[in-house]
């Protein structure tokens, strides 16, 4: 199963015959690597994006989806006031347009200047992602919806993920 390279290192992938392991071989250059990560960028911002796209076309949908995340009551939102119900869907779309924005901006950073190394795009992404994570979860812990600050830290790991993977390649490349 472990076979030494040259320079005596061992191959532990040797003999498995694993799709991942086949696929984790390949990419082995620069670019290949950048290519992985902006495409699983892009998938996160398309998920994204979509979540944001049903805040603002299914109101009803989103509606029974936080009181469920905030309550574990799927209709305990439908039971405020009609004016707090109104109210509460149209923040629901507010927030879904500008999470749709954010996401398509996302989407294009991956897969332009992320994925060719732009020595800026790392910070791009970095950046944006740790300005709405720490405000919108430190308000929702402040606020006492700790069930907010998880599903935060669910989006936010999934960005981060190639973020720590592309690390130094991005700081070569500003170098």
């Amino acid at each position: 199963m472990f076979r030494r390279r040259q320079g005596g290192a061992l191959d532990a992938w040797a003999g498995v015959d694993l799709p991942i392991s086949c696929w984790v071989r390949r990419m082995t250059t620069q670019h290949d690597t950048l290519s992985f990560w902006a495409a699983w960028l892009r998938v996160v911002c398309a998920g994204v994006a979509l979540f944001g796209l049903t805040l603002v076309l299914a109101p009803t949908a989103a509606r029974l989806g936080f009181s469920l995340l905030l309550f574990r009551d799927g209709a305990r939102l439908e039971r405020f006031a009609a004016e707090a119900v109104a109210y509460i869907s149209l923040s629901h779309a507010v927030l879904g347009s500008v999470m749709f924005g954010w996401a398509v901006l996302l989407y294009f950073v991956a897969a332009g200047p992320f994925r060719e190394a732009s020595p800026h795009a790392w910070l791009m992404v970095a950046a944006s992602v740790c300005a709405w994570f720490v405000p919108d979860t430190l308000f929702s812990l402040w606020s006492g919806f700790w069930q907010n600050a998880v599903l935060n830290a669910v989006f936010a790991t999934l960005f981060a993920i190639p973020l720590i993977a592309t690390y130094r390649v991005f700081r070569r490349s500003r170098s």
